[in-house]
């Protein structure tokens, strides 16, 4: 049996402060609305949200896509219990997205805000997101900072995420082409990192 990704119990236990701990979810909920006209979301799309934490960006993503739906998906139970609290109307689901069904060919968005660097294996989970995501459906993965100042804070945290890092620019073609998607758009700076990716028409 393998055993549990320890990051799991790492992210229950920040669960309880998390909300309190980080960046105030209005500044971010700030930068996501001027980041909103450059973002492939709109109305009636299915959107899965991976990692999605305690939802501080759910409902945002719920009114980009309405009457469309959101899935949220995070490997931390608590996190998952924190989130459904919120009362956001979107559909919440412990998963691992590095083993778990997601879906196939399900959704025309992929969202992955400040969640990439803590996947075990992040060429499986973009091979496994990429099979939920509909022919010509997008990936998204955003990091309101930039990927050096992510990998750096991640070391200076230590245990379980000392070693969690955010590729480097260079090498998100190669993995974006070996899970099988298109890469469309790479932005990277002091205080951003976005990419956008693209599965191929059939």
């Amino acid at each position: 049996m393998t055993s549990p990704d320890p990051r799991i119990a790492f992210f229950d236990y920040h669960a309880r402060s998390w909300d309190d701990d980080g960046p105030p979810a209005a500044q971010t909920l700030a930068r996501l609305d001027t980041l909103r006209p450059t973002l492939p979301l709109g109305p009636g799309q299915e959107l899965l949200e991976v990692g999605c934490g305690t939802g501080q960006v759910t409902a945002w993503l719920t009114r980009c896509v309405e009457p469309g739906r959101v899935t949220a998906v995070d490997f931390s139970p608590a996190m998952i219990e924190k989130a459904r609290a919120r009362g956001t109307t979107a559909d919440f689901r412990c998963a691992d997205v590095c083993t778990d069904a997601l879906g196939f060919e399900r959704f025309d968005v992929a969202w992955l805000m400040h969640c990439y660097p803590h996947f075990r294996d992040g060429a499986a989970a973009l091979r496994n997101i990429a099979r939920a995501l509909m022919p010509e459906g997008s990936l998204i993965i955003l990091h309101l900072d930039s990927w050096a100042n992510i990998n750096a804070f991640h070391a200076a945290m230590g245990g379980v995420i000392a070693s969690d890092k955010l590729p480097d620019p260079g090498e998100w073609p190669g993995l974006i082409e070996q899970a099988g998607l298109q890469l469309v758009e790479l932005s990277e700076g002091e205080d951003l990192f976005y990419l956008r990716a693209q599965k191929p028409a059939p």
